[in-house]
């Protein structure tokens, strides 16, 4: 949010609970509104201000990948929320979507490969996308689509490997149990993740589908090693104390190109006013 607002973007935020916002430290400089998207949202553009651009992050009950209510509430709830913006006159529409859209294909995955996921969460996320695409037939407005790949960082789920592994730290555990950790993955911090969608911004010329990705795959492994050695560590690994997961490949990591070909760190463009919708 401070990195909108540093670049000179009046920013909006959507939250379903306003007490989540209570603590940021640029609370005083946003116009907070509180919505839930699961229910009817009437004229949602004009209700938010008419903004000119929207960054939708809002999904819910993540990280459970495997269940149904992603295709059966998350999919049309977020769906509906959007195509009403777009309706009302959206013209930039930024999606988080996710790698495993790309399902069980291994190596280096392109934003040009043909989606093929196996988790509900892959599928919903897939399917909002395919009908955004479809509303761009009707209507003229920028859709891009950030398929995010792993991240770590401050405000990670609990559950995610770095938190596991911070938390056994800090209660003075014995052991980490983990897999064998030879899958290999794309991670980026998660300050990293926040920053480029806010550069796609500046280039709506740049449509479609975009790889969010660090394109140097590691080892799980190692991921876990250069964490205890950049905390200063010491813990003892368990390796393959769990199986590898049954729906994902071993390897796989994203393409960045189509990112930097379009975005740079020293590319900078004002805008009047934009809204971001979170969750």
């Amino acid at each position: 949010m401070q990195l909108l607002m540093n670049k000179g973007h009046q920013v909006s935020v959507v939250v379903r609970n306003p007490f989540h916002t209570e603590a940021m430290p640029w609370l005083e400089k946003a116009r907070i509104f509180t919505c839930d998207l699961y229910q009817p949202v009437d004229h949602p553009f004009e209700q938010f201000g008419n903004p000119d651009a929207v960054i939708h992050l809002a999904w819910a009950g993540l990280p459970h990948y495997k269940e149904q209510f992603h295709l059966s509430e998350n999919l049309p709830a977020n769906r509906n929320f959007l195509q009403a913006m777009i309706e009302g006159g959206l013209r930039h529409l930024i999606v988080s979507g996710t790698c495993y859209e790309y399902g069980m294909q291994s190596g280096c995955l392109s934003e040009d490969m043909t989606a093929q996921p196996v988790n509900s969460y892959g599928q919903a996320k897939n399917a909002l996308r395919k009908s955004l695409q479809d509303l761009q037939q009707m209507h003229n407005f920028t859709l891009q689509w950030c398929r995010l790949f792993y991240m770590h960082g401050e405000g990670q789920n609990p559950h995610s490997l770095l938190a596991q592994l911070d938390s056994h730290i800090d209660s003075g555990a014995y052991a980490f149990n983990m897999s064998g950790g030879e899958q290999l993955r794309d991670y980026l911090p998660v300050e990293e993740v926040a920053r480029r969608p806010l550069g796609l911004l500046d280039h709506p010329q740049c449509n479609g589908i975009v790889n969010v990705c660090s394109e140097n795959p590691i080892t799980v492994l190692s991921l876990v090693q250069q964490h205890l050695s950049k905390k200063k560590a010491k813990i003892n690994l368990n390796i393959g104390y769990y199986p590898y997961p049954e729906q994902e490949p071993m390897a796989f990591w994203g393409d960045g190109r189509k990112y930097r070909k379009f975005c740079s760190d020293e590319e900078s463009v004002h805008h009047e006013h934009t809204h971001l919708a979170a969750h």
